[in-house]
């Protein structure tokens, strides 16, 4: 028996180790998580490791390194009865041990998918696919170790995944549907924008990347590189996937 491999995930740790995270199992609901290394930039790869059971990696979302060294990933459980529940797992040992730090389960939202953000002083926010129509925050003022209370954010969402990145000049960025959900689980990503903050509250549509009606343009990816470009893919209509370079004078 054969199953299937899930939201592979890229992140390099700040001594240079990647990190390949992947699930694998018959569905969202009874996946597990496991990961591969490489020491090489990613030339060759070390044997799959299972992570222990409740730790599934992230997903869909890439992790962050905060100063200190602690690396925060962010991640999700679908669970049987319908309930989407946010979580971050966090390792204090470059990513050899985690322990799990549970996300607000107020049952008026239903998130999944989180990306994490940086402000000074320790600050950080998460950002939420969800249910219920818009992105969902949390804040956290100790570094990741306790989280508010689920709130709505500004942000459509026609529960459609999104991605957000802290730029190295503390501007915050989102990509994500701007709409609300609709009859089909497709309904509501053929628009796609590029959203700017640099308080996390307050939020500016600074790009469009797609306006399409019909179509579906979705799971974007958004990451920095070291020379101040930034990446963006996303799903190109079931098609392909479509890779697009912004310069940092946003």
């Amino acid at each position: 028996l054969r199953y299937p491999a899930w939201n592979p995930v890229l992140f390099e740790e700040a001594k240079g180790k990647l990190f390949l995270f992947y699930k694998v199992g018959p569905n969202p609901r009874e996946w597990w998580g496991l990961y591969k290394t490489s020491e090489d930039n990613g030339k060759s790869w070390s044997d799959p490791v299972k992570l222990p059971k409740g730790i599934l990696g992230p997903i869909k979302n890439k992790p962050v390194q905060l100063s200190s060294g602690v690396i925060l990933s962010p991640s999700s459980t679908e669970e049987e009865n319908g309930r989407w529940k946010g979580h971050i797992e966090k390792s204090v040992d470059g990513g050899t041990n985690w322990s799990l730090i549970q996300l607000d389960t107020n049952k008026k939202f239903d998130i999944i998918q989180p990306s994490i953000l940086q402000y000074p002083r320790g600050r950080l926010q998460v950002l939420c696919r969800s249910k219920q129509g818009t992105v969902v925050q949390a804040w956290s003022n100790d570094q990741g170790n306790t989280w508010s209370k689920l709130s709505a954010t500004k942000l459509l969402n026609p529960n459609s995944g999104t991605d957000a990145v802290t730029l190295k000049d503390g501007q915050q960025l989102i990509v994500y549907n701007p709409d609300v959900p609709g009859k089909d689980w497709f309904n509501g990503r053929g628009k796609l924008r590029v959203a700017s903050s640099m308080d996390g509250i307050n939020w500016k549509d600074i790009m469009v990347l797609e306006n399409g009606t019909k179509e579906e343009y979705s799971y974007p990816a958004i990451i920095q590189t070291r020379d101040g470009l930034v990446h963006i893919t996303y799903t190109y209509d079931r098609k392909n996937i479509k890779h697009i370079v912004l310069e940092n004078s946003i």
